[in-house]
């Protein structure tokens, strides 16, 4: 053979040789099943499935398990770890693949994150704070600290509860349809723990504590964190359970490249992998059957592309279909898993049990809970309730538990009371009356009673306001409170409008400028009825300073007007009812506030003071029309009783706002404060469409009438004397919503602009 021949053959037997060790390479990695028995007939293999955490990555384990059912693969064990314990502990409980694909599709995973509670579930003064602070930060000490996580895994923690009510009676997970652990991670030592017994929401809330994300959980004296801190992937465990054959999924995230390293959050992922990512070297060749969905695409947080990562463990899992066929050949037929029973819509709560509270009061949680026994309730209202108690801030963690009694349900109640006395908190607000204003709040809680509220806002900017509220809480019973305020803004009237408080020299000006000063003072007392009507009363000192500079001098000759400067003394009460899901862009609920005010003295800076009361009521109903498209209708009125001859204390309409002090109406079409009269009757009809999620265009026109007699003359009834249309644009935001408004009123021929930036305090 010559050179020449051998230069033309060798190289196509040595590729060929290449070609066939590639390939018996490959086949040398491809594991084979183990032969665990000789006799194939009492062959039955045992199969552990192993579900990693991830995050959102983790829906990949839906549909993987959707291909495992379907090749026939009868699971004997899961473990699982953080997303991974949530999924298998529902599957372990006796859901099948594709009703986890209908669960997870329906969860708002924005509210479990958040811990969003609805409106209409907290009580008044829950609700009041909610809407007047964008940061809360704990401040014990006077050292301001940072919270323990983004959220409490409250709303988590409520629906799992009612997912798994079927076996909410089993505390060795052993018993259940599928046995079943998951691993969590002691936070003071880094070692793992593995969590077989207990009550079962509470486990996995522990496994599935995302640091940051969600605060850590404290089980038998111990406070844990996610799992995959420490173990990811329990292969060795769920070995030691008993599994012959193991199926692992794993979605956990692989190391970031240094072009994506750019962020604290992907920094921090990066190193917390760090432990995880070189502990599955050996872990993968423990593994039987390695499912690795491609969720490279993914982050922790992507739950809003389900469907996706849903579609990524499906195809994962089907490229692994021969194998679990294999292993399904290699077990006995199972029978058929019993479907899980639908929850009751309504539920009969006979009695409640409530240990871990020391400070607060057993009625003071009733009340929180809105809750009395016996009573016919439903889950939804039960975890609103059970979530209102959480958002008090005076508990680290409220767990319940469901336990089948002689008649009904009876519920145990565990509150882990907050050390944190003391909170922080601050918002920016910006309107068109009281201009900027940054609002500095401390809380102290505690202070003389175990259930008593100390709270100090100050608003700082161009009108310096301030507010000191002291309330004792007691739920149900009568709650007591103490309120002092000071409100202070400078306005140009009209000078025409300013004619109607009193008699002013015929001067050839269009405006004048008033400083507008109100101090006032309450005692009051309210209760809750039937859990959703509030109901109160108590007594008022008010001091009124309504003065302008523009013109005149006082009796002192300084260069000023005095309109008024008297001390009022007052007893009045109120009835409020309100379900609006949303403050200020309501889509259904309705509302109701009634408060009737009677001064019965006063030091009488004009010297024509008589007795009098103010009435005034608000009706406001709101409703879907269409998806994303909502109505709301709303009728005011409002009287003075008695003595005409006192005005600053009149009804005045104009401008736009969500809170106000005194009569103070807003009206669309004019500007602040525009309208006075004795009495008056307003009706409005807004249209709300949300373009986008928290995006609203809205449009509304407002009709009143206004005079001192309206009511006894009849003339409420008339045409409307003053009428106001707006188009307007709102951003529903942490800090509270940004709105603006073009206004306009076709009998003045004129048109306002309105602007408003945070939450109204």
């Amino acid at each position: 053979m010559n050179a020449h021949h051998l230069l033309k053959v060798y190289p196509i037997r040595i590729s060929i040789l290449l070609i066939f060790l590639t390939v018996t390479s490959n086949w040398s990695q491809e594991k084979e099943l183990p032969q665990l028995h000789d006799d194939p007939a009492k062959e039955d293999l045992k199969v552990g499935l192993v579900l990693s955490g991830g995050g959102a990555k983790g829906l990949a384990h839906i549909g993987a398990l959707k291909i495992i059912e379907d090749a026939g693969v009868r699971i004997d064990y899961i473990g699982g770890t953080s997303m991974g314990a949530i999924v298998g502990a529902l599957y372990a409980s006796g859901y099948r693949a594709q009703e986890l694909d209908s669960i997870f599709r329906s969860v708002d995973f924005d509210t479990f994150i958040q811990d969003l509670l609805p409106r209409d579930a907290k009580t008044f003064y829950e609700r009041e704070d909610s809407e007047k602070y964008a940061v809360t930060l704990p401040f014990d000490n006077f050292k301001i600290g940072l919270p323990k996580g983004l959220s409490k895994g409250q709303n988590f923690y409520n629906q799992f509860s009612r997912y798994t009510a079927h076996v909410n009676d089993i505390n060795d997970f052993d018993e259940l349809p599928i046995p079943f652990f998951c691993m969590a991670t002691n936070i003071e030592t880094g070692q793992q723990i593995l969590l077989d017994k207990g009550y079962l929401p509470e486990a996995v809330a522990a496994s599935g504590a995302l640091p940051s994300i969600f605060s850590p959980v404290e089980l038998n004296g111990i406070l844990m964190t996610d799992g995959g801190v420490a173990n990811n992937y329990p292969v060795k465990e769920i070995k030691e359970k008993g599994a012959e054959i193991i199926i692992g999924i794993d979605v956990q995230d692989s190391l970031i490249s240094k072009d994506k390293l750019n962020s604290v959050t992907n920094i921090m992922l990066q190193i917390s992998n760090f432990r995880t990512f070189n502990a599955m070297k050996d872990k993968v060749s423990e593994t039987d059957v390695y499912i690795k969905p491609a969720i490279m695409d993914f982050s922790v947080m992507s739950f809003d592309r389900a469907d996706e990562i849903i579609k990524s463990g499906e195809k994962a899992a089907f490229s692994n279909y021969e194998k679990l066929k294999e292993i399904a050949q290699r077990q006995k037929p199972s029978e058929p898993r019993e479907k899980v029973p639908e929850n009751p819509e309504n539920i009969l709560i006979s009695n409640l049990y409530i240990t871990g509270n020391k400070r607060y009061t057993r009625a003071y949680i009733k009340g929180k809970l809105k809750l009395k026994t016996p009573r016919v309730t439903t889950y939804e209202k039960l975890n609103e309730g059970i979530n209102n108690l959480s958002a008090t801030g005076n508990f680290d963690r409220v767990s319940h538990r469901l336990i089948d009694g002689d008649e009904g349900k009876e519920l145990a109640l565990s509150v882990k009371e907050s050390e944190n006395k003391m909170l922080l908190r601050f918002a920016l607000h910006y309107d068109d009356l009281y201009q900027t204003a940054a609002l500095v709040n401390v809380t102290r809680k505690s202070l003389l009673f175990n259930n008593d509220v100390l709270s100090l806002d100050v608003a700082l900017g161009d009108n310096i306001r301030y507010n000191l509220d002291y309330y004792i809480d007691k739920g149900f019973y009568w709650s007591t409170g103490l309120k002092y305020s000071y409100t202070n803004f400078k306005k140009a009237f009209d000078f025409d409008f300013i004619g109607q408080f009193g008699e002013v020299p015929d001067l050839d000006i269009n405006t004048i400028d008033v400083d507008y000063t109100d101090f006032n003072a309450q005692a009051y007392a309210e209760t809750l009825l039937n859990q959703t009507f509030s109901v109160g009363l108590g007594a008022e000192y008010k001091r009124l300073r309504i003065i302008s500079e523009t013109f005149g001098e006082d009796e002192n000759q300084i260069p000023r007007t005095v309109f008024d400067d008297s001390d009022y003394w007052s007893a009045f009460g109120y009835f409020k009812f309100d379900t609006y899901d949303n403050k200020y862009f309501p889509k259904r609920g309705i509302l109701f506030e009634g408060d009737i005010h009677t001064y019965l003295f006063s030091s009488d800076f004009t010297n024509s003071f008589d007795e009098f009361s103010i009435a005034k009521a608000h009706l406001g109903y709101a409703r879907p029309l269409f998806q994303n498209i909502s109505i709301n209708t709303s009728l005011e009125a409002g009287t003075k009783i008695g003595n005409n001859a006192i005005n600053s204390l009149d009804f005045l309409l104009g401008g736009f706002g969500a809170r106000t002090i005194n009569n103070f109406i807003p009206f669309y079409g004019y500007d602040f404060l525009s309208i006075a009269g004795q009495s008056f009757i307003k009706g409005l009809i807004s249209i709300d469409y949300e373009i986008f999620k928290k995006n609203h265009v809205n449009v509304a026109a407002n009709f009143a009438n206004v005079g001192n007699k309206l009511f006894s003359t009849g003339d409420w009834f008339a045409s409307p004397a003053f009428t106001g249309y707006s188009l307007g644009y709102g951003l529903d935001t942490f800090a509270g919503p940004v709105q603006i408004k073009y206004s306009y009123s076709p009998e003045i021929d004129e048109s306002n602009w309105f602007f408003s930036v945070g939450f109204w305090f």
